[in-house]
């Protein structure tokens, strides 16, 4: 028996290294193009380690064009991207945040009544929601487009919050409402008999129980938003609203392709999700299964 658990164990093993292996594999040359200049790059794109290793890209793109360095001093076209990639970054960082908070307030109040109030036009409209969010998004771009045009609503980011919230509760609701129901409801029955109303229990009691769920449920919302890119190429036009999907979008310019500046702007605009993930990793996977595994 010891000998099979081993070997199963080894299986395993080998099994997680293969995937992570299959996932993290794409990003070696990613890493390996950002920290080189262009020209070392194309002059021997087949070499597996830089031989001259250099942070000026990073350096040049964290201070929005402003510290070329030595590599860059004779390039006389640099695109708009590097530039705008400061502002860029902050804006994706109020619209993930922004989002993710608002969608988890509404969501979660959709969800909780979901779970626990048992009407029949509450699940038909959850189910309406979630069939509406099965059309392609393409196809609603253009009532959008003119209805942010009347509301004023264009080339903001209040309107990028706006417009991802709409698209992005249903889901919130779909990850929620099954771990709300998994919580006994013993538990928001004894504390409104101790004087609570519903929406005290719920903020009493169901919130701080529900702490795994609205972790999983906020970093998938902020993942999905950092990396949205058609909501708000197509809402905003003025580069100071612009996210940062919109800006790394706009790499590949009509005179010229930095590999290696694009590179670098992938690296940097993948970090924050990454270093999320990393952080609640435990919350995420209690919380994904926790429905699942109560109900």
């Amino acid at each position: 028996m010891r000998r099979v658990s081993l070997r199963l164990r080894v299986a395993l093993w080998a099994a997680n290294l293969l995937a992570l292996g299959f996932l993290l594999l794409p990003l070696v040359p990613v890493v390996i193009g950002s920290i080189q200049s262009e020209k070392s790059f194309q002059a021997d794109t087949r070499a597996l380690l830089p031989r001259e290793p250099t942070l000026a890209n990073f350096q040049l793109i964290l201070s929005g064009g402003a510290r070329k360095g030595p590599i860059f001093e004779q390039v006389s076209y640099l695109p708009k991207s590097v530039e705008r990639f400061p502002a860029a970054f902050l804006n994706s960082v109020l619209v993930a945040l922004s989002v993710t908070v608002l969608t988890l307030a509404a969501g979660g109040l959709s969800a909780y009544t979901v779970a626990r109030l048992d009407l029949r036009w509450v699940k038909a409209l959850l189910s309406f929601s979630l069939a509406a969010r099965l059309v392609p998004l393409i196809v609603l771009m253009v009532p959008l487009y003119v209805m942010f045009r009347r509301y004023g609503l264009l080339n903001s980011v209040t309107g990028v919050v706006v417009a991802e919230v709409g698209f992005l509760v249903p889901y919130a609701v779909l990850i929620l409402a099954p771990y709300f129901a998994s919580l006994p409801s013993e538990l928001e029955d004894a504390a409104r008999i101790d004087g609570c109303s519903r929406f005290g229990a719920f903020l009493r009691i169901v919130l701080p129980l529900s702490t795994p769920g609205l972790a999983a449920c906020g970093t998938i919302m902020f993942i999905i938003s950092w990396h949205e890119l058609l909501i708000p190429l197509i809402v905003v036009s003025q580069p100071d609203a612009m996210t940062l999907p919109v800006v790394i979008a706009g790499l590949v310019s009509d005179y010229f392709v930095f590999f290696t500046l694009m590179m670098a702007i992938c690296l940097l605009g993948l970090a924050p999700t990454v270093v999320l993930v990393l952080l609640l990793q435990k919350y995420v996977v209690r919380g994904l299964v926790a429905g699942a595994l109560k109900g």
